[in-house]
């Protein structure tokens, strides 16, 4: 299995698109778009993200476009992120990604949040260095309601 990534296309947002409306990815995410399902807002989203100066890649597995991953924000404050198709969870994608992402930034630190209970995601951030530093609550629209977070730091 070959894991790489790869500039943002045109032809993978329909593919984002489409993997953001999962309903137990989203729930597992939790801290997701108020209607993920609004293609119009998902395409304003990433008109912006495209002309920031973030850094956003695709994640490919042997040529196929399996998510994204990104480092965004005002330096000294830089946020990592990542979604992976469903179908690939469990395959140690998501942390060759993510990897392979800070690896392209050097900067540090660098952020992660993650709903608490999402052990898979707090597992793949701790792999690639990522500590827990902090506990906080937010308003999680994919499960409506308030739940809590962990936010992780990288450093140097």
């Amino acid at each position: 299995m070959q894991i790489a990534l790869r500039e943002v296309h045109d032809s993978d947002l329909p593919v984002f698109f489409r993997q953001m409306n999962d309903p137990e990815s989203l729930r597992m995410a939790a801290f997701t778009p108020k209607d993920p399902a609004d293609r119009d807002t998902f395409d304003a989203h990433w008109k912006r993200v495209r002309a920031s100066d973030a850094v956003h890649r695709t994640i490919l597995v042997d040529g196929d476009v399996v998510g994204s991953a990104a480092v965004y924000g005002e330096p000294g404050e830089r946020e990592v992120t990542y979604w992976i198709d469903r179908a690939y969870w469990g395959r140690g994608i998501a942390t060759t990604a993510l990897r392979l992402l800070i690896a392209e930034v050097p900067e540090r630190p660098l952020y992660a949040r993650a709903a608490a209970d999402n052990a898979g995601s707090r597992r793949v951030l701790e792999k690639c260095g990522f500590r827990v530093t902090a506990r906080a609550s937010g308003y999680a629209n994919a499960r409506g309601e308030e739940i809590d977070e962990v936010v992780l730091t990288l450093d140097a």
